[in-house]
């Protein structure tokens, strides 16, 4: 079953891991190799390392680009989150580790929730074609989502006083209100980032083989090691399993 599994999830002999450079928290710099390191790596390295396959860190500079892709032969996996707009070409595995998606607003601002957020006349900055833009696309109605190509052009929209609300990752928010006290957050996230494994749509064994191997590495805590070995223990959170 092994050879047949590796056949149909890198027919070319080596694991192309599709990664999303864009991410902070999940990418990292480069090992002392020079390959990509970081969390969403990590996970592809050992899928290639339980497969006995070699590997290749294929870099993409957004999400948006990386799910483009999935029908190019430019990638065998491609970790980035699971959405449901992505998921009309992308069969995504459970997720390995979440991330949550809050709101910034202002001290003098009266937005007690997040549905407040969601109103006529009401801009937020947003990373385009983020899992967090895609859902707000989805569901909310009345405000105005202001897209830009990258998360620190959407946080210096909101620091220039251009829009009313900046949607982002939780940890940089906090770093953003760690560096002026006039910032606070709306605490209850309004959606989860769920990092996912990717594959081309069609293939339910190797989905199956994914969803196992995912469910193994937290339950061995090899999840767990690689949030410590990033410090990311505090900012990212590991799906509960059963």
């Amino acid at each position: 079953m092994i050879d047949n599994i590796i056949k149909k999830i890198a027919p070319t002999g080596v694991l192309r891991i599709g990664i999303n450079m864009s991410n902070f928290l999940l990418v990292n710099s480069k090992d002392t190799s020079g390959f990509v390191d970081g969390v969403s790596p990590g996970i592809g390295k050992r899928l290639a390392e339980e497969l006995n396959l070699g590997f290749e860190m294929v870099q993409f500079a957004n999400p948006g680009l990386l799910a483009d892709a999935v029908n190019s032969n430019k990638w065998d996996i491609g970790n980035i989150a699971s959405e449901k707009e992505r998921s009309k070409t992308i069969d995504f595995s459970n997720p390995y580790v979440n991330i949550d998606a809050n709101f910034l607003i202002r001290e003098e601002d009266n937005f007690k929730n997040n549905k407040d957020i969601d109103q006529s006349g009401i801009q937020i900055a947003v990373f385009k074609r983020s899992a967090y833009d895609l859902w707000l696309t989805e569901n909310f109605k009345k405000a105005e989502l202001i897209r830009v190509n990258s998360i620190e052009e959407s946080h210096n929209l909101f620091r220039e006083n251009k829009v009313n609300v900046l949607a982002g990752l939780k940890p940089k928010l906090i770093d953003e209100i760690n560096n002026n006290n006039a910032y606070k957050m709306i605490l209850s996230p309004f959606t989860y980032i769920k990092q996912s494994i990717g594959i081309k749509k069609g293939n339910p064994e190797v989905l199956d083989y994914i969803n196992k191997f995912v469910s193994n590495k937290i339950k061995e805590g090899y999840v767990k090691g690689l949030l410590q070995k990033y410090s990311l223990q505090d900012k990212l959170s590991i799906p509960k399993i059963s």
